[in-house]
């Protein structure tokens, strides 16, 4: 055992600075270490039974663990004991040829870091050496402490539990002849959207199995035993089978331990040599099987059964994370990081094979380092309705435009788990089908459709986001009451879009079914305090919630939604139909200042009501008629982009890839808001209304949401509410006086 020092480690290649302790060479180095086991012109070893792969999938796990446990311990922080418990499967991926890998589980991120420095890929960031990559990690413009698209060779970003199935499903469809492996944690097992989400996804698409799970059963979550840690192997097995895997793989470190380890996991870097080796042959073919399985049609998991913390500073929960003590310079870890350590030889040996794997780099070969080939829409049927004509269902326009796209881009999927047809867009249905089984032509089921209906709104929204973080173009469709159960994963998405390195299709939304239109349903289909969670979303810079006061002005913003990159737009509409206020060009004017102008009657004082919705218009008309007969100046504005009235410096939009910098000047500002009394209505969050409110200068006050009620109308719920035309009416005479 060697301790490196500046005057041994300056004279190394750059790659090796950094690395504080060089081993002897392991036993039989020389008989299987003398060239790379990875051929250059395939990419892969060439047997997962020839005993210089096996060997070298040792070393290259070996070299993961060493260098998770160093680059946390730099910090004293991050998340080294997850992924070393599946060191085996992940260097066997990679040996393989297999570099298409998504994970679950973000605190798997020091573990996939290494795997990046060792290919090279973190070299577009200007890590070079193991220094800079100790240095960079978590730290700003470095290795943040959770996945993100942001890193190169990273497929997608990883934080919460239960959202890593859903990016490997959408890049398995997107790729039918590439294998996207994703990791998952025994402790995120426990999350439900996982099995069900997968489940679903092979009913929907039996055909398209070249997506594995890859399962750390290794006993222990965050801070405890996993709650699936007394299951038998039988029974996890069982557990697998009923949730339709056809193919279950189970490698157990137990069945190789020689060193009599207590309990049913057991860590393998505690056996002898030989037996070290055994195991990972057994790995090594394992994942074989399950790779050769998942590509010839079989759903299939691969799961390896390892204590948590194999190799590493600590074992069980306890290694989960580092805490202030664990430096490099505390005792426990120097003896961890000497036990792992490698010869300058076998350093070199497993960089040349993660140098040649799946191609080269993976920051040169995964799918997420290449924009993907969209068709081009050409212009769609937007057609626009006479104002003051015939009520419009705004969804229902919207709905032949998406139909369109769907017929043009084979690729394009709409999501929804509680009905279009209750959305007011059977349309949709009706043209692209809902992906079911069951052919059948009166609910407009066919199997090979572009509406996928599973009963889970995480499912709906996995799918759509994950679409577009991989490159496509999709909806996801959602009442608005309900949309709150698959807003993590689409948060995820958008904030990972921000920092994306290339562009790809915004991911768009529509929210339907507001609470307003749900009075006889109560309180349980009222929540639009969603609104909420996007008027702080709004900040990030890249989020633009869309508010269409009819079936016009909806076509023109899902017409710009598709034309936009890299962000999240949230499209909020009724159901019901609905007066034509706006032509196409007064949306456009919108979507660029943020709002129009609908109505302005001039008066002595005057009162500006900025509006956001649709329905909510009803009561604001009204009141502007009573306060006429007062001989008071009305000014109604629709607020359709919210986003701009932001000034430049209240959101993050100059930290975005495919920045947006538009916000209205101060001086139109002044010419939409000015007057003697600013009341801003929304049946949503007050909020949204934010943007507006920080601006103005004159006496304001806001009308918004307040909670749900079983009622027979709508106008019955915004009185409940405090949304009615008297109190809009009395409150502006209030402000003017």
């Amino acid at each position: 055992m060697t301790a490196a020092t500046p005057q041994a480690t300056s004279a190394l290649p750059n790659f090796y600075e950094g690395i504080q302790y060089f081993g002897e060479a392991l036993p039989d180095f020389d008989k299987y270490g003398a060239t790379a086991a990875i051929d250059s012109a395939t990419g892969a070893i060439a047997s997962p039974t020839d005993p210089v792969a096996v060997y070298q999938t040792l070393l290259f796990a070996d070299a993961l663990r060493y260098l998770t446990l160093q680059v946390t311990g730099s910090k004293a922080s991050g998340h080294p004991g997850g992924f070393a418990s599946q060191a085996e499967a992940y260097a066997a991926l990679v040996m393989l040829g297999y570099k298409n890998i998504i994970t679950e589980v973000g605190h798997h991120a020091p573990g996939f870091y290494s795997a990046m420095f060792l290919d090279r890929s973190l070299e577009n960031m200007s890590i070079y050496t193991v220094q800079e990559l100790r240095d960079r990690f978590r730290e700003k413009h470095g290795l943040l402490g959770h996945l993100s698209g942001y890193i190169p060779g990273i497929l997608a970003p990883a934080g919460p539990l239960g959202q890593g199935q859903h990016f490997a499903m959408a890049a398995a469809l997107l790729h039918k002849d590439k294998l996207f492996p994703f990791t998952l944690g025994d402790g995120g097992l426990g999350e439900p959207y996982i099995m069900s989400g997968m489940a679903h996804f092979h009913t929907a698409y039996p055909q398209t199995t070249n997506f594995l799970p890859v399962l750390v059963w290794n006993g222990y979550s965050q801070e405890h035993h996993s709650m699936v840690s007394l299951k038998t192997n039988e029974e996890m097995i069982a557990y697998w089978q009923g949730n339709g895997f056809e193919e279950v793989v189970l490698v157990n470190a137990q069945d190789f331990d020689d060193k009599e380890q207590p309990g049913d996991y057991v860590d393998s870097t505690a056996f002898s040599f030989e037996k070290r080796l055994e195991f990972t042959k057994a790995v090594l073919e394992g994942v074989d099987k399950a790779v050769r399985s998942a590509l010839a049609g079989k759903l299939t998991v691969f799961i390896i059964k390892q204590l948590k913390g194999a190799g590493v500073h600590a074992r069980g929960a306890k290694s989960h994370n580092l805490y202030p003590k664990d430096t490099l310079n505390a005792p426990h870890i120097i003896e961890s990081l000497k036990e792992r350590s490698l010869s300058v030889e076998a350093w070199q040996l497993v960089r040349t094979n993660c140098e040649r794997a799946g191609g080269g780099s993976a920051s040169k070969t995964v799918v997420t380092e290449f924009e993907l080939h969209l068709p081009e829409l050409g212009e769609l049927p937007l057609e626009e309705h006479s104002v003051g004509g015939e009520p419009k269902v705004s969804t229902t326009a919207m709905g032949n435009l998406v139909a369109k796209v769907g017929e043009v881009d084979k690729n394009f999927v709409v999501t929804n788990a509680d009905g279009n047809a209750a959305s007011g867009i059977n349309n949709i249905n009706q043209a692209l089908k809902i992906i079911h089984p069951t052919t059948d032509e009166l609910y407009h089921q066919a199997p090979n459709g572009q509406v996928y209906e599973p009963l889970s709104e995480d499912a709906c929204a996995g799918l759509a986001a994950g679409l577009s973080l991989m490159g496509a173009r999709s909806l996801w469709c959602s009442y608005e009451s309900f949309a709150i159960n698959g807003l993590p994963i689409w948060q995820t998405v958008t904030q990972a879009m921000a920092e994306l390195r290339r562009p790809t299709p915004s991911t768009v939304t529509l929210y339907t079914a507001g609470a307003l239109e749900q009075g006889r349903n109560g309180w349980t289909h009222q929540r639009p305090e969603i609104e909420a969670y996007f008027a702080a979303m709004m900040r990030n810079g890249n989020v633009f919630p869309l508010f269409p006061p009819d079936a016009n002005s909806i076509q023109v913003c899902y017409d710009w939604a598709l034309s936009t990159k890299n962000k999240g737009i949230v499209i909020t509409a009724s159901k019901s139909p609905l007066p034509i206020r706006t032509t196409f060009e007064m949306t456009k004017k919108g979507l660029e200042y943020g709002g129009i102008v609908l109505q302005e009657v001039a008066g002595e004082k005057q009162v500006v009501f900025a509006i956001i919705g649709d329905m909510t218009l009803i009561p604001v008309f009204e009141a502007a008629a009573l306060l006429e007969t007062e001989g008071i100046g009305v000014k109604i504005v629709s607020v359709i982009n919210p986003r701009r009235f932001y000034r430049s410096n209240d959101t993050g939009w100059e930290t975005c890839s495919e920045p947006d910098g538009d916000f209205i000047s101060d001086e139109k500002f002044a010419e939409l808001f000015a007057g003697d009394a600013l009341i801003g209505v929304t049946g949503g969050a007050a909020g949204m209304l934010e943007p507006i409110m920080l601006r103005s200068s004159c006496r304001r006050d806001t009308f918004a949401w307040r909670r749900g009620e079983t009622t027979s109308s709508a106008g019955e719920l915004m009185a409940f509410n405090g949304i009615t035309a008297e109190a809009l009416t009395k409150r502006a005479i209030e402000l003017l006086h």
